[in-house]
This record gives C-alpha cells, structure tokens and sequence, in this order.
C-alpha cells in the first residue's frame, strides 16, 4: 500500500502545501509508519490513498507521480529476499519524468528484527550512492516504536523548504 501526503508539512512551512508520495513493496510497514504519523501530526490534515504495494499494484503507482515534491520510499530491512525487487522499484519510479525534481528519503524499517540490514547495506543494495542529480537520505527506521521517524521526516522538510 502507499500513501500520498499533501499538507503533511503545514506546521513546519507555513500554508505551502508540500506533496508527498509513500511507496514501497509489500509488508514494509508503510501503513505502520502512517498509523505513527497519525498519532504524532495529528494537528495536521492528511490526505491519503492507499494504492498498494502487491507487484499487480505497482503498475498504478505512475498515475499518482504528478506535481509530487517527495518522495518517502520503505523499505523492509529484514527481507533480504526481496531487496533488489525494491531497488528495481525504486529505480522505475525515479526515472519517471514527473519524479525528476522528488526529493528521496529512504526509510530503512524494521531495524528492530533479527539481521535487518543496516542503513549502509540498503544504501549499497539500493545503489543510492549512484543518485548524483537527485537529493535523497536514508534514515533508520522501527516504524511500531517511532524510532527514526521524526529523523527522516525532519531532513525531507528541510529539503523541501529550501527549495520554496
């Protein structure tokens, strides 16, 4: 499932709407880290569409690229498995020409089970270092705890407001 943000950033940058995407396979915890969301802006208006993460869903991801500032992208630390659909993912919905000017933040979840990858690996799996022409960062994540949440969130409105 994914979600789209718009006026996530109210509190923080005034009345400027900032238009975020949140994508990601499957069971990474997208719907946790919104539940969290939830709870700690909950002061702000969101607005929300759960598009899916399924591979049959993912087609549709493209029909929300639009007039998007940025972009959260999670992925689950743990599955190993599945790491470079991800990065596969990862690398389509960044080469579309609606998400050229997207900031990327990666939320590197469930750092809290057993050999979850750190952030480094996801940055090696993920072939982060290779974005030269995009802003992006990667933040360790527990989406049930919150624990790296408010680190990633604060680094992509900071982004986002120094480019309004």
């Amino acid at each position: 499932m994914g979600m789209l943000f718009s006026k996530v950033w109210q509190r923080m940058l005034g009345s400027k709407d900032m238009r975020i995407l949140m994508l990601g396979l499957d069971a990474a915890g997208k719907a946790t880290i919104l539940y969290r969301l939830r709870l700690a802006y909950k002061n702000i208006k969101l607005t929300v569409w759960e598009i899916g993460g399924q591979d049959k869903i993912r087609a549709l991801w493209r029909y929300y690229f639009q007039g998007k500032d940025g972009l959260i992208y999670v992925v689950d630390s743990s599955d190993r498995g599945r790491i470079q659909d991800a990065k596969e993912e990862l690398q389509k919905i960044l080469a579309e020409q609606e998400m050229e000017d997207a900031a990327l933040l990666v939320l590197a979840n469930k750092q809290d089970l057993p050999n979850a990858m750190t952030a480094a690996e996801v940055v090696d799996k993920l072939e982060l270092e290779k974005l030269r022409h995009r802003q992006w960062f990667i933040q360790s994540t527990c989406a049930p705890t919150g624990d790296g949440l408010y680190e990633g969130l604060d680094w992509l409105s900071r982004t986002l407001a120094s480019r309004k």
